[in-house]
């Protein structure tokens, strides 16, 4: 892996936060969200350097607490904020000396996990264009103007936004230096100058803390105060000639397809089943059954984008799915990555695959049709039972 620069962008009032003092000077368990943020990042695989971009009224006393907790792990240099968040990005931008890809982070993300830095940096080195990590959208999203709501926006091709946000270095300066707008995001400047944005998936734990509910979350979370439930799901489906194959949302061309009310897809119906299961909310069959015409021939991806607005709403996240495909044919292994991501994108949580036979038993083992067992773990903070 390339070497890594970051810039932490820690020069918020924290108004809406209502602390009276800078957002990342306020504490979490007994660390400032400043802390809690250079404790991930430092844990990111060849980290060169990290800019942190400061409280312009306290830049001494962010260095006092940051050097005191970093010492010198890596070399750690701090520039006021601007009168923007791009103002305080061009800053640090004048600091960075080293590394290949540029991670711009936003300190209110602050439990970002390092893994998810080394996801954005190795993506950029891979294709050479910014990369945002991204969540999909659960909740359905109204266009209002004043107190009239105009439309319902389509929110299949909607995502959350994160940081951190990476870019090659040379790339990232260049956009920077020739700027003439104010952005609200480093991909949306890369993207005025023509440059291609590409999204990974995001992870849940880069939330934005901005309200003090969002501090309170982050207690619970960090103090273990949360309920866990795991469940199982399982779906059989048999070959139907003259139909195409989809698993894990995902289409398989050159397959035989699956019968059943929707695409019959096992793979995504074992997942939607575990979920509910997990949370104690009925199985497919109630849910989205036959005697619902409106899910007749949908796509896996329905009914799993379906699912997780209920635990949503039912106060529950998805920690993690992993799901054995059983039956001769198709073959996983050539597309186990690619619907991995796929999954993944879709739950924003980690999803995980494998596969195995029944040894020629049964109608499986006869290459009759397909088989899938998933389990899923969620979980939710106490207190919102």
């Amino acid at each position: 892996m390339s070497a890594i620069a970051v810039i932490l962008v820690a020069a918020g009032d924290g108004t809406r936060l209502g602390a009276g003092i800078p957002k990342a000077l306020v504490k979490v368990s007994d660390k400032t969200l400043l802390e809690h943020a250079l404790e991930n990042i430092l844990e990111i695989k060849n980290l060169v350097q990290v800019v942190v971009a400061s409280h312009e009224d306290r830049v001494a006393e962010f260095e006092a607490i940051a050097r005191e907790f970093v010492k010198d792990k890596v070399e750690l240099i701090f520039t006021p904020g601007g009168l923007s968040r791009q103002g305080s990005i061009a800053n640090a931008l004048k600091e960075i000396t080293q590394g290949d890809v540029v991670l711009v982070h936003d300190a209110a993300r602050c439990f970002a996990p390092a893994s998810l830095f080394e996801k954005v940096a190795a993506a950029v080195m891979e294709t050479g264009f910014g990369v945002v990590p991204v969540l999909p959208v659960a909740d359905t999203i109204k266009q209002v103007k004043q107190d009239v709501v105009l439309a319902t926006v389509d929110r299949d091709e909607l995502r959350i936004a994160q940081t951190p946000q990476g870019f090659l270095r040379e790339k990232l300066l260049k956009a920077y230096q020739e700027a003439s707008a104010d952005f609200t995001d480093d991909a949306s400047l890369m993207q005025a100058t023509g440059e291609v944005i590409r999204a990974v998936p995001g992870d849940a734990m880069a939330f934005k803390i901005t309200v003090q509910a969002d501090i309170e979350y982050a207690e619970l979370l960090l103090n273990g105060a949360t309920e866990q439930r795991s469940g199982i799901g399982t779906d059989v489906h048999k070959f139907a000639s003259g139909k195409p194959l989809y698993l894990g949302t995902v289409l398989w061309p050159g397959e035989e397809g699956l019968e059943g009310h929707s695409d019959g897809d096992a793979v995504s119906h074992a997942i939607v089943d575990a979920l509910l299961a997990a949370a104690g909310l009925g199985d497919i069959g109630s849910n989205f059954g036959v005697d619902k015409p409106e899910y007749a021939g949908a796509n896996g991806s329905v009914f799993i984008t379906e699912t997780l607005k209920m635990l949503a709403n039912a106060g529950w996240s998805v920690v993690n799915v992993s799901v054995q495909l059983i039956g001769n044919k198709p073959k996983l292994a050539p597309r186990r990555v690619e619907v991995e991501q796929a999954l993944t994108a879709l739950l924003g949580a980690p999803v995980s695959l494998g596969a195995t036979t029944t040894d020629g038993l049964g109608f499986l083992g006869s290459s009759e049709g397909v088989g899938a067992v998933a389990t899923a773990l969620i979980q939710k903070p106490k207190g919102r039972l």
